[in-house]
């Protein structure tokens, strides 16, 4: 997908209602203080970079591909956008409060060490927006349109990649986008479920360093 489509889609109806149901997930779950810093990693076009700023916090955006980040320039010019690879952070360590991977873990392999390169740059925890492999939307979209090459993920796994942090985090999560067609009954039908039943498409889950109380 190049980044006038991927930009477009989320001027669509169902890409606008899919990213702001994500957003409030990943939020409710990260549950950042306001003026926090944060890196996005793989921020593609910067929609969720945009999102995180509008929300109070400090952000830079970072992706490997120029397209993306010319498109990420374009649409908000105050927010730093770098070049850089989620397997080799160009920034020292616990340089931001938070870290933001928003199904952009999907396409990165091995996910443990790029998970660990997170952690690393976090002082607070990090935030994780997945595919969810258990839910519907896989069922529907694996392997399809922009969906290609993505792997799709379940907590258990996440919680085995989370073996190799130092130190242990504490982790909350949260699914949502369990209708994926995004029409009048999947909203409505969003609102009745508790983000806690575990079969959202996306997944979004919060990392936090065990010696960090939230919002302090």
């Amino acid at each position: 997908m190049s980044a006038e489509d991927y930009e477009s889609w989320y001027a669509t109806p169902r890409g606008r209602w899919i990213a702001a149901t994500e957003f409030a997930l990943l939020m409710h779950v990260l549950q950042p203080h306001a003026g926090a810093t944060l890196l996005d990693v793989g921020s593609g076009t910067g929609q969720f970079s945009r999102r995180f700023a509008q929300a109070g916090l400090d952000v830079v955006s970072l992706d490997p591909a120029l397209d993306m980040l010319a498109v990420a320039r374009r649409s908000a010019r105050e927010l730093p956008c770098v070049r850089g690879n989620a397997l080799v952070l160009p920034f020292r360590d616990q340089a931001f409060d938070y870290v933001a991977a928003v199904t952009s873990l999907c396409f990165v392999e091995p996910p443990e060490r790029a998970l660990a390169e997170l952690w690393r740059v976090c002082r607070r925890g990090v935030i994780l927006g997945l595919l969810n492999r258990r839910s519907l939307l896989y069922s529907r979209k694996h392997g399809r349109g922009g969906y290609q090459g993505a792997r799709w993920d379940r907590l258990d796994e996440v919680r085995d990649w989370c073996n190799v942090l130092d130190p242990r985090p504490r982790m909350s999560f949260a699914t949502g986008v369990f209708l994926p067609d995004g029409g009048w009954l999947a909203q409505r039908f969003e609102t009745w479920l508790p983000a806690t039943v575990p079969w959202g498409g996306f997944l979004a889950v919060a990392l936090h360093r065990p010696d960090i109380e939230l919002n302090r």
